[in-house]
């Protein structure tokens, strides 16, 4: 007999049996409890109109994130707490500050995607604490909040301002504490198996448990933050069987650091590992840290599993290359551990055995002398898949390169690094004519194609324009001031974790 999936909804433990292992979140709200606030736009999460907000116990304390319902399957709520826009309502029946601000500002009009925004906001509302409450957000914090959002009446500016009419209004508590404990009794201590027709859907709780799953089911898919997988099924409608969540293995969520080395989880998020990341490297990836994606996506995504589905166009990957990152590989004979640049063997093809998965990523910590910058081009600024995405770092002595690692993304069939500009570039003097030369060279390491994003004519001179740009802001005799790196952000600041 199927284990019932179980999760804190409208105030009161839900359990649910008889559904498929990969129908949505949004499915399940719409077609079996009948919660229609919740709307279904694009069913790939884009338009951020199925906009929900999931509670999650993280070291003993409720987190809450927006996500999008429509690419998130409803296995993975076990032990977890879904709140939608009916949630927003006070006791009293008044409307909650966020939708009076709404109301207040004409922040909907058809009002299809009002909900998804409101749940936006609400999950901006609730990470405003301490001296925080009652200050109107800044801008580049309301723009990354609602990144995922898409509206085609109101122009935006309506929302925009009810985000900041909203904390001007009396304070709506949310009693944090008691969904914890809910919580709290809903975990388990061992693997949860859920299965339908056939088809079972796994969710181990530690790294031990979760070597056995894939050494019993090699041909199971890994699924982590269903940003791509959940396509799978809504676009591609495509059938998956066993399935095994990495979701519930705390191993998979820690960040550890040593002298040189910052190890991250392959189960830790995309906007957690970021905002890790930029402690480090805080000019040189800010940019890349809005741009990714939106904030709903990085919410869900890990960067494990943006390396594990090893996309050609996936921004992180270049940039972990250029720092010379690792992975960690786990299986039932243990670790192996091997360059990220190795990893990717062609089109879709990785160097990963059956019965094993992405346990970690090793990332280099600052060094001295080593100059690093990664630039993404797309049509918009938020929310789009790249053309070209960039990494350079270059380990200059006495301005000489003793060292160059670069690497690009939308240039060849895998993540690549360009391996004839680096030689050319290497034991030269950081100068224009060894960069021409470089720029030169990268006709030799990639042969782009075009498609719908761009022409392999603009991917390669804009490759080539973006390692001018890097010497232009890293030349010893006249650098640009570290003001100047990614500039196109404007005065964006660096998301919130």
């Amino acid at each position: 007999m199927a284990e019932p999936i179980r999760f804190y909804f409208r105030n009161a433990v839900h359990e649910v049996t008889d559904v498929a292992p990969t129908q949505t979140i949004l499915q399940h709200l719409r077609e079996d409890l009948r919660c229609t606030g919740t709307k279904e736009g694009c069913a790939e999460g884009d338009c951020g109109a199925c906009t929900v907000v999931v509670g999650s116990l993280e070291n003993g304390q409720l987190e809450l994130k927006a996500v999008n319902s429509c690419i998130q399957f409803t296995p993975t709520l076990d032990g977890k707490a879904l709140f939608t826009v009916e949630d927003l309502q006070l006791p009293d029946g008044r409307l909650h500050p966020v939708q009076q601000a709404l109301v207040e500002c004409h922040g909907s009009q058809c009002g299809f995607c009002t909900p998804g925004f409101a749940m936006s906001l609400w999950g901006m509302y609730l990470k405003q604490e301490g001296e925080a409450r009652g200050q109107p957000p800044l801008r580049c914090q309301v723009d990354d909040a609602l990144s995922g959002n898409l509206c085609r009446c109101t122009g935006y500016r309506p929302i925009i301002d009810a985000a900041a009419r909203m904390v001007e209004l009396p304070r709506a508590e949310f009693d944090r504490e008691a969904v914890a404990g809910q919580l709290r009794a809903l975990q388990r201590g061992e693997t949860h198996t859920y299965t339908f027709e056939n088809r079972s859907f796994h969710a181990p709780r530690t790294l031990d448990e979760l070597v056995k799953l894939r050494t019993a089911y090699p041909q199971a898919l890994i699924l982590a933050g269903s940003t791509d997988v959940g396509l799978w099924v809504t676009k591609q409608m495509r059938e998956l069987n066993d399935i095994i969540y990495l979701g519930q293995v705390e191993e998979l969520k820690s960040v550890g650091e040593t002298s040189d080395m910052l190890e991250i989880g392959a189960g830790v998020t995309l906007q957690d590992a970021y905002a890790v990341v930029c402690r480090y490297y805080p000019l040189e990836l800010k940019e890349m840290w809005q741009r990714f994606a939106s904030l709903p996506i990085r919410n869900a995504g890990t960067l494990g599993g943006n390396v594990a589905n090893g996309s050609p166009i996936g921004d992180s990957m270049p940039w972990l290359i250029a720092l010379g990152a690792r992975l960690v590989l786990r299986g039932p004979q243990g670790e192996r551990e091997l360059a990220l640049e190795d990893f990717y063997l062609g089109y879709q093809q990785k160097d990963l055995r059956p019965d094993e998965f992405v346990a970690s990523l090793r990332v280099p910590l600052p060094r001295e002398g080593v100059r690093f910058r990664t630039y993404k081009l797309a049509k918009r600024f938020d929310q789009d898949i790249s053309a070209v995405c960039a990494a350079f770092a270059l380990r200059v002595e006495n301005d000489i390169v003793v060292e160059a690692r670069i690497a690009f993304g939308g240039m060849a069939a895998t993540p690549k690094r360009a391996a004839a500009a680096e030689a050319v570039l290497t034991g030269r003097a950081w100068s224009e004519p060894a960069l021409q030369e470089a720029m030169g060279a990268l006709a030799q390491d990639y042969a782009p194609l075009s498609d719908m994003r761009a022409s392999s004519s603009y991917r390669m001179k804009t490759a080539q324009n973006l390692l001018r740009r890097f010497w232009l802001e890293t030349r010893s005799d006249n650098p640009l001031p570290a003001t100047s790196v990614n500039a196109f952000a404007g005065a964006a600041c660096v998301p919130r974790a």
